[in-house]
């Protein structure tokens, strides 16, 4: 095999670690690049999007199983088209990286700040909440590329491929499982994680 390093391999060891549902605290994120590396303060605000996404119900939310730092990896790794150049990149130019990609965690680390007036981190629960249901919205609106889809999706990515996600929210069963040709759908029916053809994350 060509075309791979040492730090392409940790860093796929990495992605691959929380999607096992290994927790984030046992994930390394020295490895990325100087420039893709967060912050405490971005790893934080991930971990409290990610919570607000996917809160706890029934199970352990988003934030909780470590779905903000799988996707802060999945981002600076190219997941789901995340380091390809943008079509419209004016309108994202402080965060670009030289190749035309754009720097999602700081673009929306800046963009949740300023809907916030200062502090996204400072506000509680129900109005983060809040800031992303418009944000949320906003993307949705319209056909268009936007980088809240993106990191929505991974952040939806990082969760169902966990142990909690795959096990605990959605069911479960070993391949090849036994075949049902005709399931009831009743009220409370959940997914199957090991059924990828009924599954779609984006």
């Amino acid at each position: 095999m060509t075309g791979w390093n040492r730090r392409d391999f940790m860093g796929a060891a990495a992605l691959l670690a929380l999607a096992l549902g290994v927790p984030a605290a046992a994930v390394s994120l020295t490895h990325l690049d100087a420039a893709d590396a967060p912050t405490e303060r971005q790893r934080l605000l991930m971990q409290q999007v990610s919570q607000r996404v996917l809160p706890r119900t029934g199970t352990p939310g988003a934030g909780e199983v470590g779905a903000g730092d799988f996707a802060i990896l999945a981002l600076a790794h190219g997941l789901d088209g995340s380091r390809k150049a943008l079509s419209e990149p004016a309108a994202y130019d402080r965060f670009l990286r030289n190749d035309g990609s754009l720097r999602h965690v700081d673009w929306l680390e800046r963009e949740l700040d300023g809907r916030a007036g200062g502090d996204f981190l400072a506000v509680g629960p129900d109005r983060q909440a809040a800031l992303l249901t418009a944000l949320d919205a906003q993307a949705y609106a319209g056909r268009g590329e936007h980088p809240w889809k993106t990191v929505k999706g991974l952040i939806l990515t990082g969760y169902y491929t966990s142990e909690t996600g795959a096990t605990q929210e959605l069911q479960y069963e070993h391949v090849p499982g036994r075949f049902d040709p005709d399931l009831p759908l009743t009220p409370g029916y959940r997914a199957w994680s090991s059924d990828w053809t009924a599954v779609d994350f984006g």
